[in-house]
């Protein structure tokens, strides 16, 4: 079982001094991508059918809409990889940097694409092209971030502090939202560029903010007495294949999880006429609010009662939610609309994704944890990009009940990952922690001292 050092004994008990300033920069940065990423699933699930695919019936406009959400997705992993490989070779901040760059660059171009009105099948060409290099970007986004943050934490809040760049996830929802809703009312294509186009003004704020990131100690820790490996990706695979395995099951659940009843849910109450493209979004916005402070709250529990218990809980609420989900929706409410996203985001993905950022981090080495973390999380996007593609055609089939049952499949994986991974957040040893953080605080010269 790893301890609460992890495998990196040897970090301050206080964090570095530049640990808050980390957080905020790599959460800034996650917020950007995010909304870019996000802001996308809006367009494809609201907009991207009759702008790229006008000749298809709606149903089959839905589908490859929802196609080239998912290529995206599946460009992460190899974005992963190589942003995992640079980042335990060259060092985490300039995949930071370089990977917030592509992305909103990606971004912007969205916005000014031509449609299919204009250019004919040369629009969904390029719309497809600029999706895989977002993919590739955000793929190599996650790890930086989270490691960065996770290496500059105090030993006993790393949980605390990883949700901070998680929490980038709510908030890039809540401002793409947002950035959806006010445009809604403008004219033809409008209402769905200016939302790309804005992220113009993030970007700029969020390089600003990046540019001022201190490398990761842990990192240069490891570089200054020769510990990189030759090959992190291929240690990963050879050393730590099973923890590997064991990530990528929880991710799915949470991301997958995701694409159901949010990316999916978002489409089925429009199409099925049961609430306007405002309210729909509205129904987001207030989930996504909600969502942000919940991200933060989930990662504190899991430094009290570890990240096992934080991951069954979430899992398990998938498992009985699934039907419920749909039977709420289907009312047409928009108090039960809006329940459902809440329930499902902030109680069920946002208490995945609080818990993640230490949970990864603490299963791999720092010598490959970069590579390691990375190809997990990325991996599971792949499955999580087509879900909502899949989850379209099981409601062609099966009606409703189909995307129901697919929410559960994918709690119930989630939950035998959780039960199957070790807990990385040994609780007989809070004792411990809590003795040395306090003799860490009373000591000045503690503060750069290694933990025993």
């Amino acid at each position: 079982m790893t301890t609460p050092t992890g495998r990196t004994a040897g970090r301050p008990v206080l964090g570095t001094e530049h640990k808050k300033r980390v957080a905020i920069g790599s959460a800034v940065g996650t917020t950007v991508e995010n909304y870019d990423f996000i802001g996308y699933g809006t367009a494809a699930a609201l907009y991207f059918g009759d702008a790229f695919f006008p000749d298809s019936d709606p149903t089959t406009a839905l589908l490859l809409s929802f196609g080239t959400l998912g290529i995206g997705f599946a460009a992460r992993p190899l974005g992963g990889i190589i942003g995992g490989y640079l980042g335990d070779k060259v060092g985490r901040r300039p995949v930071l940097i370089a990977s917030l760059l592509v992305m909103g660059v990606a971004t912007v171009v969205i916005g000014a694409l031509p449609t299919y009105e204009t250019v004919g099948i040369l629009a969904p060409i390029l719309l497809v092209t600029v999706r895989v290099i977002q993919g590739l970007a955000f793929g190599a986004e996650w790890g930086g971030a989270i490691l960065m943050t996770y290496e500059h934490a105090p030993w006993k809040r790393k949980g605390a502090y990883t949700a901070i760049p998680q929490a980038g996830f709510p908030l890039g929802l809540l401002l793409a939202n947002l950035a959806f809703l006010a445009s809604a009312g403008l004219p033809g294509d409008w209402a769905w560029r200016v939302p790309f186009l804005l992220s113009s003004v993030l970007i700029g704020a969020g390089m600003y903010i990046r540019l001022k990131v201190e490398e990761s100690p842990e990192f240069e820790d490891a570089k200054e007495h020769g510990q990189l490996v030759a090959n992190p990706l291929a240690q990963v695979l050879r050393q730590d294949w099973r923890n590997l395995v064991r990530a990528f099951g929880l991710r799915v659940a949470e991301t997958a999880g995701y694409a159901v009843s949010i990316s999916f849910v978002t489409s089925y109450v429009h199409s099925e006429g049961l609430a306007t493209r405002p309210q729909t979004i509205l129904a987001i916005v207030v989930a996504a609010l909600l969502g942000f402070p919940a991200t933060l709250l989930w990662g504190h529990l899991t430094d009290r009662v570890g990240r096992k218990p934080v991951y069954v809980f979430g899992t398990s609420l998938m498992l009985v939610f699934g039907i419920p989900m749909f039977l709420l929706v289907n009312t047409g409410s928009l108090g039960a609309i809006i329940a459902v996203f809440v329930i499902a985001f902030v109680f069920c993905q946002n208490s995945l994704g609080g818990t993640q950022g230490a949970w990864f981090a603490e299963l791999f080495s720092t010598e490959t944890r970069s590579s390691g973390a990375s190809l997990a999380y990325q991996l599971a996007a792949v499955i999580s990009g087509f879900t909502a593609f899949w989850a379209v055609s099981l409601h062609s089939a099966y009606g409703w009940t189909g995307p129901a049952v697919l929410f559960v499949v994918y709690g119930a994986v989630g939950l035998v990952a959780a039960l199957a991974t070790p807990e990385t957040f040994d609780r007989s040893r809070r004792a411990e922690v809590e003795r040395a953080t306090a003799a860490a605080r009373q000591d000045p010269a503690a503060l750069a001292a290694p933990v025993a």
